[in-house]
């Protein structure tokens, strides 16, 4: 979603994406706005991965025979980055730029935060998308400059999906939403504990729990629900296309993600330029945006029991319902619309540019 939005706000600048096939039937090649997509491999999800260090770093090779590329900029560290990684030892003169996403890399195994801290370390450059991540690139990168350059939100968009759909909100059913890949990072089985105490203890009438994502936690989370004794109230849509996303936020009285980690968490952006009051986690970099009681509210870590009166605090409290949507919202037209943020990268990019000419 980042490389989309920024590149495509970049029109001055031609990008040539290289990255892994995963999926048969994809073509290897296709011009996207100013982006030519590179696919490597033959849409095997896990050898195309394994594949992209090495092929990837060779398409890169090729290509910059004839391009003579002015930067190569990975993005996450891991199997791109690590192509990235090895154009740069090859091409000392080209800078290196690396944007850091992820919410778990202290989780990884110690083969990959073997690499990432290589990877890392070989940037001329750091973006993160918070301030917990830029910590993470201080910590093993003393040279480079870091510049927190965060995911963001289709204001707009989102807005107009939002304002143009009719729904009942105090009159009908109340929605619970979160979206979400469905791993252990995120916290999934918390939430879907704290709807089941909803249901018990508070006897919440006319609410349902909307899930929307996927991952290898799905079938689990069914049965947790099925053994909770709320199947019947929580409904996983799957993986939607981002666009339809923001129709289900509208419906929606609160957005809640209980991580367990998390590099940012674009979904609660999102949800809050939709106007939505969200719960989260005091993880990660989710203290960049969330306030608690001013632009959301902070459940403890793995405490169902805690999250469950934080919902109720929503539900019941109108007023601080209002204040959540309406400050949450405000800030992420303040600071994490995707026009600001695309103008910041491009201004990492040619600092970076500027610095290693004059090496």
């Amino acid at each position: 979603m980042a490389i989309k939005e920024i590149t495509g706000r970049l029109k001055d600048i031609e990008f040539d994406l290289i990255t892994s096939k995963l999926k048969r039937g994809l073509p290897g090649f296709e011009r996207v706005g100013n982006v030519n997509v590179h696919r490597i491999g033959s849409g095997n999800k896990i050898l195309d991965k394994s594949l992209l260090p090495n092929l990837g770093f060779l398409r890169a090779l090729r290509l910059n025979k004839k391009k003579k590329y002015d930067l190569v900029h990975g993005v996450m560290a891991s199997q791109g980055s690590a192509a990235a990684y090895l154009f740069k030892f090859f091409n000392k003169n080209t800078p290196f730029v690396l944007t850091l996403q992820e919410g778990d890399l202290d989780r990884n195994s110690p083969f990959d935060r073997f690499w990432q801290k290589r990877i890392v370390k070989k940037a001329d450059a750091i973006t993160a998308i918070s301030g917990y991540l830029a910590e993470f690139a201080q910590k093993y990168n003393k040279k480079a400059p870091v510049h927190i350059v965060p995911n963001g939100a289709d204001l707009e968009g989102i807005k107009y999906k939002v304002s143009s759909i009719k729904y009942e909100e105090k009159k009908g059913k109340k929605t619970i939403i979160t979206v979400s890949r469905l791993v252990f990072k995120n916290g999934i089985d918390i939430l879907i504990k704290a709807f089941s105490i909803l249901n018990t203890k508070y006897l919440i009438p006319n609410t349902d729990l909307l899930i929307i994502g996927d991952g290898p936690e799905r079938e689990k989370l069914e049965k947790l629900a099925l053994k909770s004794g709320v199947a019947g109230r929580v409904r996983f849509l799957g993986n939607l296309p981002n666009e339809k996303v923001p129709t289900h936020l509208a419906t929606a009285v609160v957005f809640v993600r209980p991580s367990r980690s998390e590099g940012l968490g674009s979904a609660f952006l999102e949800a809050m330029a939709a106007g939505v009051p969200i719960i989260g986690t005091k993880v990660g970099g989710i203290p960049d945006f969330l306030e608690d009681g001013e632009t959301g509210l902070f459940s403890k870590v793995d405490d169902p029991i805690d999250l469950a009166e934080k919902i109720m605090m929503v539900l019941e409290n109108e007023s601080l319902s209002r204040k959540l949507s309406e400050n949450g919202r405000k800030l992420v037209e303040e600071r994490y619309d995707w026009d600001r943020i695309a103008v910041s990268m491009k201004e990492v990019y040619e600092k970076t540019i500027d610095n290693h000419s004059g090496i």
